[in-house]
């Protein structure tokens, strides 16, 4: 096993803990970013493209016939193909963890379109699912199974909200494991049938599970209800008759104590088990090689590769599948809060040397075998407390079809995700749109106090018609802090009427009358 730093050039927090990785005909392709897509790759999937040791990421597209695709974190995801001697292939996604911490309970079918040096193109599809469809989830797995010539996937394990009816002030937002049910779904009709086995007696999620033919091993897990990690090993064996399916399962000696770990296949019947916790606060540094043969599962101890100081200390790491005995693993920078490359890559190789000699991995590395579905590739446990929240700033590339947040507005400077104001409740991770005419970014507004700033106009609780009308009427605004100073200034100034004084009505001549005797000198020097 060897181990190889790589870097993801300009910045590396899109790829933060709970992402997951499709592998295309040797391409490695990257979903699940944490945070929503930006205007330069709207798809949210990326090519990694890894050249001297620096992965450069390239943005992809969706047909037109394609469907909305949100970008999950920690969903469940295996390869479908028709059938074992099929070379066509796609990959199943199911649950997970929307950027608002919403669960999904949705399913989508990926598959590859067309593909060029410069672009491609994907086919994204909503499968419609009836009966005992699973709920909301996260954390869980799913696998193909094969058995009579007919296909179905099982869905087994994972997290997810605690129910309404149940729900209290201090814990909205509590998570319980999900019930030890399996789901078998049939692809032709898209119909869900749920399974209550005996032996299953405790919800797992974070487990691994590896598929071959009509059966299926599930390996370690955590469960919440007892905060174990319980060295675990179960097997389930699906038949599919022309009647109903019959799932049935058997508990097997040999597991281990492990959450989060990852399965990356070496051969048509090897595996290698890597990474994982456990313990809440202790890494799980053992490997182990896992062989699949006769209707038999083996576990041994294998050989780990020199890890790091740097994988040695920390506590926490993270990483996907990345196909054909590779395995990209990911920890927190030491000083995350200064640097803008907050994490840290490598690359591990577990095929050994000889798999080295026969390949030179860059960007191209193989699909798993025709006849095997390359089990689930689970990736760790969330660690929000450790992951980098920073916002991508640039990505220095050199050529064109390279995802270049250059090409973006420097949003840093324009402010969308700025705190406006004291009340401010937008975030970049967590926002969603509000108004109609929303698409991306959250509608702003200016406030003309002083040298002018701007603010949300959701954060200042203007309605949409109010919001249109201030767009299209030549007026100035003011914030709510500001709208004191200038009250008769925010909304058009009130017309004051002017009311009419009353005209004085015209003097009278008046004649005096003498009634006594009055000089005419008098008179005279009176009206003089």
């Amino acid at each position: 096993m060897s181990l190889q730093v790589v870097s993801v050039v300009g910045n590396s927090s899109l790829l933060q803990p709970g992402f997951s990785l499709l592998n295309f005909d040797g391409n490695v392709f990257f979903f699940g970013q944490k945070g929503w897509p930006k205007r330069s790759c709207p798809t949210g999937v990326f090519l990694l493209d890894l050249k001297q040791n620096e992965f450069k990421m390239k943005p992809t597209f969706f047909s037109n016939d394609s469907c909305y695709l949100p970008p999950l974190r920690y969903p469940a995801v295996c390869m479908l193909r028709g059938n074992a001697d099929s070379d066509e292939y796609q990959y199943i996604i199911h649950g997970g963890k929307t950027p608002n911490n919403d669960l999904s309970n949705k399913m989508y079918i990926m598959s590859l379109v067309s593909k060029n040096s410069k672009k491609t193109t994907f086919q994204c599809t909503e499968k419609d699912l009836g009966g005992d469809v699973p709920e909301a989830r996260y954390g869980h797995t799913i696998n193909v199974v094969h058995s009579r010539g007919k296909t179905v996937s099982a869905i087994f394990g994972g997290r997810s909200y605690t129910p309404l009816a149940q729900r209290t002030t201090e814990k909205w937002n509590s998570v319980v494991d999900c019930l030890p049910s399996v789901f078998l779904i049939d692809f032709e009709f898209g119909c869900c049938t749920s399974y209550i086995l005996p032996e299953l007696q405790d919800g797992l999620s974070f487990h691994v599970s590896i598929a071959r033919n009509d059966t299926i091993y599930i390996l370690g897990g955590h469960s919440l209800q007892s905060n174990t990690r319980p060295p675990s090993l179960y097997k389930l064996k699906v038949d599919l008759p022309l009647g109903s399916p019959a799932v049935t399962c058997t508990i097997l000696p040999g597991g281990v104590s492990v959450s989060s770990a990852i399965v990356t296949q070496t051969s048509d019947t090897e595996f290698v088990l890597v990474g994982g916790y456990q313990s809440d606060n202790q890494k799980r540094l053992v490997c182990n090689r896992i062989v699949l043969e006769d209707n038999k599962i083996e576990i041994v101890e294998r050989e780990s590769p020199d890890w790091t100081p740097d994988i040695k200390h920390c506590r926490v790491w993270f990483g996907c599948d990345m196909g054909k005995g590779s395995v990209l693993l990911g920890i927190p920078g030491a000083n995350k809060q200064l640097i803008s490359d907050g994490n840290y890559f490598y690359i591990l190789k577990c095929k050994g040397a000889e798999g080295d000699k026969e390949e030179e991995w860059t960007a191209q590395i193989c699909s798993p075998t025709l006849t095997e579905d390359p089990g689930d590739s689970t990736p760790f446990e969330d660690s929000e407390e450790f992951c980098l929240s920073a916002e991508t700033n640039s990505f220095d590339v050199d050529y064109t079809d390279t995802y270049n947040e250059d090409n973006e507005e420097d949003e840093s400077e324009t402010g969308y995700w700025i705190t406006c104001s004291t009340s401010c409740n937008i975030d970049i991770n967590t926002w969603v749109p509000f108004y109609s005419t929303e698409l991306n970014k959250p509608a702003m507004i200016l406030c003309s106090s002083g040298a002018s700033h701007w603010v949300h106009a959701q954060c200042m609780n203007l309605s949409e018609s109010m919001l249109l009308h201030l767009s299209e009427a030549n007026v100035k605004y003011f914030c709510n802090q500001h709208v004191d100073l200038y009250k008769g200034l925010q909304t058009p100034q009130k017309v004051v009427h002017l009311t009419k004084q009353p005209m004085k009505p015209l003097r009278k001549k008046t004649t005096m009358k003498l009634t006594m005797p009055v000089k005419k000198s008098f008179l005279r020097r009176l009206f003089e």
